[in-house]
This record gives C-alpha cells, sequence and structure tokens, in this order.
C-alpha cells in the first residue's frame, strides 16, 4: 500500500520537527517523530542533541499510554543498534505501536534497512519513501558521511556583479546588505565546520565562528578549519580568542615547524601534498573522520579555485550585490578555462531569492 494524502501531511509534520534540531544535532542527523492515533497528533519529538533521546523515544514519552496501535511518523528509518543511546526499534515495539512510516532509510551500510527488517518481523505495518526527497535534503551532509566517508561541501562568496570580492585595495566591507550577511551566518551555524585559507587568516584574521543571535543558532559552536601549508598560523589570530574546536592542517613537510602554544590553541594535522599543496580530498576525508557532516568554504580566491578545479564542492552559494567594482576591483575566483565549450563546469540553479537589495544564487553540479 502507498502513501495516502495523510500520510504526507503527517511526515511534513515530522520534517517541521526535525529542522528544529538541525543546528545542535550534529554529528547524528536530525529527525522528527509524530504519532497519530484516530487522525490526530498525540504525541511530538524531535532529536535535540547528539548522546540525547532520539526523536521517536521523545515522541512515545509525549504520547503515553495513547501510543498502543497507533502510527508513527518518523524522518528516518529507526535505529536497531545501540550507541549511546537504545534501539528506537525496540521502543517502538514495546510501545505497542502498529503502523511505522519512515521518510529515508539509514544511510548508514551497516545497519541501512535493518530497522526495517526488525519492525516487520515484529509484525509491525512498514511504510518508506514518503517525503523522502525533503528528508535526505534535510540531512544531505549525514547521509554523504556515512555513505561515501566525505563531508557534504558548500562554497560560498559574496561578490559584486562583475565577479569582485574587493576593491583593489583590498577593502571588502561591505559588499553585500545586513540581511545577506546575516545569511551567511545562518549557513555556517547550519555547517559542522567552517573552512578557510591561511591566506585569509593573515589578511583578515576572521572569528568564522557564529554571531547570529537567533534561539535557534545561540550558542553554536562549528570546528573552524584552516588549511596552513607551511604551518604559519599565529598563534595571536582572535580565532582563538572565542572558544570552540580549532582543525588546522599542515603539509608533512612543515610538520616539524609545530610548535607547543599552537598546539595547545589548535589540533594540528598533517597531510600529504601534492605539487606543493594539500591533497584537498584527504583533508575533506580527515574532516567526516572527525565526524563533521557539512563542510562550508568561505575562503579567498585561490583556495576557492581549488575547490571549484578539482570539483570538490556539492553546493556554491553566490550573494551578489547589485554593485559594478570594475576592472581593478580582486576577483571572487579565477579558474582556467578548458579548450572546448563542451569541457566547462555546468551548474543548475537550485535556488534564487532577494535579500534586501541583494541576489542570492545557490547551485550544484550539473550530473
Amino acid at each position: 500500500m502507498g502513501a495516502e494524502t495523510r500520510d504526507i501531511e503527517y511526515m511534513r509534520e515530522a520534517l517541521d520537527l526535525a529542522r528544529e534540531g538541525e543546528y545542535s544535532t550534529s554529528p547524528n542527523p536530525a529527525v522528527g517523530c509524530v504519532i497519530v492515533q484516530n487522525d490526530q497528533i498525540i504525541g511530538r519529538g524531535f532529536h535535540h542533541l547528539a548522546g540525547k533521546n532520539h526523536a521517536e523515544i521523545e515522541a512515545i514519552r509525549d504520547a503515553g499510554e495513547m501510543a498502543k496501535m497507533a502510527t508513527a511518523y518518523v524522518t528516518l528509518e529507526p535505529c536497531s543498534h545501540k550507541g549511546r543511546t537504545g534501539p528506537c526499534v525496540e521502543a517502538l515495539i514495546s510501545a505497542g505501536i502498529s503502523r511505522v512510516v519512515y521518510a529515508c532509510k539509514d544511510p548508514n551500510p551497516k545497519v541501512s534497512g535493518t530497522g526495517h527488517r526488525i519492525l516487520c518481523d515484529a509484525g509491525i505495518n512498514v511504510l518508506s519513501g514518503v517525503c523522502e526527497r525533503e528528508a535526505l535534503e534535510l540531512n544531505q551532509g549525514f547521509i554523504k558521511r556515512m555513505a561515501k566517508g566525505k563531508p557534504y561541501v558548500r562554497l560560498k562568496m559574496a561578490m559584486s556583479l562583475d565577479g569582485a570580492m574587493a576593491m583593489a585595495s583590498g577593502e571588502s566591507k561591505w559588499i553585500t546588505g545586513e540581511a545577506a550577511r546575516s545569511d551567511g551566518q545562518r549557513l555556517r551555524a547550519l555547517s559542522c565546520g567552517v573552512m578557510t585559507g591561511i591566506g585569509t587568516i593573515l589578511a583578515d584574521d576572521p572569528l568564522l565562528n557564529v554571531r547570529e543571535k537567533k534561539s535557534q543558532m545561540r550558542g553554536r559552536e562549528v570546528t573552524r578549519i584552516i588549511l596552513d601549508t607551511q604551518l604559519r598560523c599565529p598563534s595571536t589570530a582572535s580565532l582563538f580568542t572565542v572558544g570552540g574546536k580549532v582543525l588546522i592542517f599542515c603539509g608533512k613537510s612543515y610538520e616539524s615547524k609545530r610548535n607547543n602554544k599552537l598546539a595547545r590553541l589548535a589540533e594540528i594535522e598533517s597531510v600529504d601534498e601534492l605539487s606543493g599543496a594539500m591533497d584537498l580530498e584527504l583533508v575533506l576525508d580527515r574532516c567526516a573522520s572527525h565526524g563533521l557532516n557539512n563542510i562550508l568554504i568561505e575562503a579567498g580566491p585561490v583556495l576557492t579555485r581549488q575547490f571549484i578545479q578539482r570539483k570538490l564542492f556539492d553546493e556554491l552559494t553566490l550573494y551578489i550585490a547589485p554593485k559594478i567594482v570594475g576592472t581593478e576591483g580582486r576577483r571572487a575566483f579565477q579558474v582556467p578555462s578548458p579548450d572546448r565549450l563542451s569541457e566547462v563546469q555546468d551548474l543548475k540553479l537550485k535556488s534564487w531569492l532577494s535579500l534586501g537589495n541583494d541576489m542570492v544564487a545557490t547551485l550544484v553540479p550539473n550530473i
């Protein structure tokens, strides 16, 4: 039996609940659950923090005894293994749930499909794939890390209409307006890590933290990641003054430059070099091993070009100000041209909107 209109409506309620935890659950996925009896929602829950109750447990507790013979709508296949919390399939069975509807499979290849099978073996009616696209979009970083061992990579750039990120003098505050900058903070808060190059650290001395004060984002700490081949990062850099984890990647040939003071402020890892630059694919693998689902790249033109040229990004967000800086402005990025038009990178527009007086384009590779 396929999904009915009511199944879709209740799953969308569960997805709305899941979004309540999208800034706080990493490295776990954001998951929501509603429990329905006689066409009434009797229990609601979402996963708040890694190590805390999963969404199903919260919803079962909310429903109480009324959960017996009810339907549970969950945005991710209920877990079947014991981690820091117990298996959700056992809780659903014990509560007397008679039907489970979930949006997408658990992407972990070690457990994918097991939760479904256990529920079916217990005599519970199970339906999967309801609002699957929306659920996959919500947890695209977790899903990619589980399935491919790599984080979901977003590139973010602010530029003028003619592609400049700064004036010839280096002045760049502010090309875009307040609304666009606030949305940039939202992207940071949705990310597990924010990555930049040592050039940006030395030139701009950024904090790279989440400064947005909206309730869901308040207190959100992201891992700040610096790509610093020659290990030139000063221990006086401002990003060390605001708390939170800092991860520095350096080239293996420069590992001996590590000093104790910097090592006390940041976690330093060395990676192989390719033609004098760090192996970015290996850096991303290491980020995934740290449990980082989503990485936001906020960098200068050199590092941005490398990610674009090597096709190591999943999404590109451009904040475009209706300003014309002119030919002397510093370009946001410059990628070498191929010989033929058929060889250029082809992107697909995912969304386009206005923020204040600026425009925001989100694009993905057209695969």
